[in-house]
């Protein structure tokens, strides 16, 4: 079990711990304040140039909620954190680099981080697995070295290193192809709620701590330009495999995060690690090295699950998602969407539709749905614990006596 003193130190007894919980701050579970602070948003923005109404508009609902759950509903705060994001995507021109990056580039650049298990939890969320382990010096090395040809034709601002550059077309799968995606499922609670966010298993396993200070520049640098960048796409983040020394570590890694991206990790000890992962995710889900029964390694392809091949409708002898980056475009009056395998191989343009899939929700009106916050999912869940349910099971409450009720300690928001 990982070793934790000090009286900054507090258990983290549920998935309460978490400011937003999904779906409270999203699309259709608004409040009143809000969904005002939504409008307000929307014009700020539009008299600053940065946002442009219609249909479809610049940008979607869900995409602006990211931004202001980031910045906790305050507009101008949210605006700020906007308008540096679309200055920083303009000046590295972050569309080209993901439809023009290098296919072998991007492989290779998805070797050194999260990679999606193609498996989603409980609630919907694409679930995202990180072996930090694999990251040793040769892997960097070798990876830093493949930085010196020139990967995509997107223009840059000389100012942010290539290898994060790489990591951004990353993020554009996430929030173009997998984010969508799994938005379009509809075995899950809320299904007209868009998904944006992401769980993470941080597998820390047979790492030293000369590993992690060789990594430490790195992963802060990463850290901290997702944050600013593309907020709101984390959920609930389990560090597991923890060795003695992490709480030493813990005490820097911390600093790299807001406190509610803090208050979203959870640090388990092996004996908890498939009890609590089960409170989240189906068994199935779950890989069998953590306990589960999925058969997924790190380095394997997406195991898609039933629901995403049920979807998706083929196409150009494609019988599953390509390697590469991959995005999601309306088509059909926004009653259907394509996916478009984009991106180069041998410095020649890949552009191909890989599949069609039906809108589980297509478009409606851009107005957003205002729901009362004092209405809970089950009439006995005990105040301040968080419940969800799926079609097929009873809800699940988290927290009080559960399994989560022994995650390991963290250091309390305030102690940042």
């Amino acid at each position: 079990m990982t070793k934790h003193s000090g009286s900054s130190m507090h258990r983290v007894p549920s998935s309460g711990a978490v400011e937003h919980g999904y779906p409270s701050g999203h699309l259709g579970h608004l409040t009143a304040h809000e969904e005002q602070a939504l409008v307000d948003f929307k014009t700020l923005l539009e008299e600053k140039s940065l946002y442009q109404p219609g249909s479809p508009p610049s940008h979607d609902d869900a995409t602006l909620l990211r931004f202001l759950r980031a910045r906790k509903f305050v507009p101008e705060d949210a605006y700020v954190q906007f308008s540096e994001t679309e200055h920083f995507r303009k000046a590295n021109q972050i569309e080209v680099l993901y439809d023009t990056i290098d296919i072998d580039s991007y492989e290779a650049s998805r070797k050194l981080y999260p990679r999606f298990t193609g498996r989603r939890d409980k609630r919907g969320i694409p679930i995202y697995v990180f072996q930090i382990r694999h990251l040793d010096s040769h892997a960097v090395s070798k990876y830093e070295k493949s930085m010196e040809t020139t990967y995509s034709r997107a223009k840059t601002d000389g100012k942010t290193p290539p290898k994060l550059l790489r990591l951004f077309a990353l993020y554009e799968n996430l929030t173009r192809f997998v984010q969508p995606l799994s938005s379009e499922c509809v075995d899950r609670p809320h299904p007209d709620t868009p998904i944006t966010l992401s769980t993470n298993i941080v597998d820390i396993s047979h790492v030293s701590l000369r590993m992690f200070w060789n990594l430490k520049a790195h992963m802060q640098a990463a850290s901290q330009l997702a944050t600013a960048h593309y907020p709101e796409t984390l959920d609930r983040i389990f560090i597991i495999g923890a060795p003695m020394f992490f709480s030493t570590v813990w005490g820097w890694i911390k600093r790299w995060f807001d406190p509610v991206t803090v208050s979203k990790i959870f640090i388990l000890p092996e004996h908890d690690v498939l009890p609590v992962l089960t409170t989240f995710m189906h068994i199935k889900d779950i890989p069998k090295s953590y306990g589960g029964e999925l058969e997924w390694d790190f380095f394997d392809e997406p195991a898609w699950d039933d629901e995403v091949k049920r979807m998706c409708q083929w196409e150009n002898g494609h019988t599953t998602f390509p390697q590469g980056p991959l995005y999601w475009r309306p088509i059909d009056d926004g009653k259907r969407l394509e996916c478009v395998a984009v991106g180069t191989k041998d410095a020649t343009d890949r552009r191909e539709r890989v599949c069609t899939i039906a809108r589980a929700s297509p478009p409606k009106s851009t107005e957003v749905t205002l729901v009362s916050t004092t209405v809970s999912q089950t009439d006995d869940a005990p105040e301040g614990e968080e419940t969800f349910a799926t079609p097929l099971e009873k809800p699940v409450v988290i927290g009080g006596e559960g399994p989560t009720a022994n995650v390991a300690a963290l250091p309390t928001a305030e102690s940042n």
